[in-house]
């Protein structure tokens, strides 16, 4: 099976392991996985911005990146995959581009669905012992309905005890511009949601979203506590 990387900018700028994670995770599943150098945002930012003319052009060459072949295309982070399925739609409505558009979208998935929805893997062989509680980002959840998927993964994780927070689909506050935006909020938000996965007794927490980790991991260690977090790829990656 053949599947292309997307790989969202803070993913390649920041946490490079986790897409490797992935390809591993995908590789040990038989498929064959191709990465386009050429590939940059798919724009989400602007378009949350107001700027949609600019989103747009970027978005153009998003679709001629990913747009001329029938490959899987597999990205670690849920925002930017329910950004291009929910949204380009209507940033590309009644133009040239509309036929690619349908193209991208049937053919893009999150990596925990295509897991588990395409390949029919729930169970990767990984090994973490750690007592973990699992965050909904925004964008998985709501903008790709999956839910199911990254807990069906994590429960075959040997070693791994999973346990549910109160606040697990409530928003971390990160949101992108938002954090910058609304600060306050923002942080206020992360509280939130630091606290309720504290209370489950976990030391890890884990989401499908590294925007959303990376903001409540700065959040964690700006108040010293002890917690760590990780994109589910490193998880489903460990041990073998």
């Amino acid at each position: 099976m053949k599947v292309d990387l997307f790989i969202p900018c803070f993913v390649d700028q920041l946490f490079p392991e986790t897409g490797f994670n992935m390809v591993k995770v995908l590789e040990k599943f038989n498929c064959e996985v191709t990465y386009n150098h050429q590939q940059t945002c798919c724009g989400q930012p602007a378009f949350n911005s107001g700027y949609w003319d600019e989103a747009r052009s970027i978005g153009k060459k998003f679709l001629r990146d990913f747009s001329d072949n029938d490959h899987y295309i597999v990205a670690p982070s849920g925002s930017c995959t329910g950004y291009v399925r929910n949204y380009y739609q209507k940033l590309f409505e009644n133009s040239a581009e509309h036929n690619d558009v349908r193209k991208v979208k049937a053919h893009l998935f999150e990596f925990t669905e295509f897991l588990v929805n395409v390949l029919h893997v729930t169970d990767t062989g990984a090994t973490l012992h750690t007592k973990a509680t699992y965050h909904d980002g925004c964008g998985t959840l709501r903008e790709c309905g999956i839910k199911a998927q990254p807990r069906q993964l994590l429960e075959e994780v040997k070693g791994l005890e999973l346990v549910e927070m109160k606040e697990c689909e409530t928003c971390c506050g990160f949101g992108g511009t938002f954090a910058v935006k609304y600060e306050p909020i923002s942080t206020g938000m992360a509280y939130t949601k630091v606290k309720s996965a504290i209370e489950t007794g976990a030391d890890c927490l884990i989401s499908t979203d590294l925007s959303c980790l990376m903001h409540i991991d700065t959040y964690i260690q700006k108040q010293g506590l002890q917690m760590k977090t990780m994109h589910i790829a490193d998880v489903l990656a460990s041990g073998w």
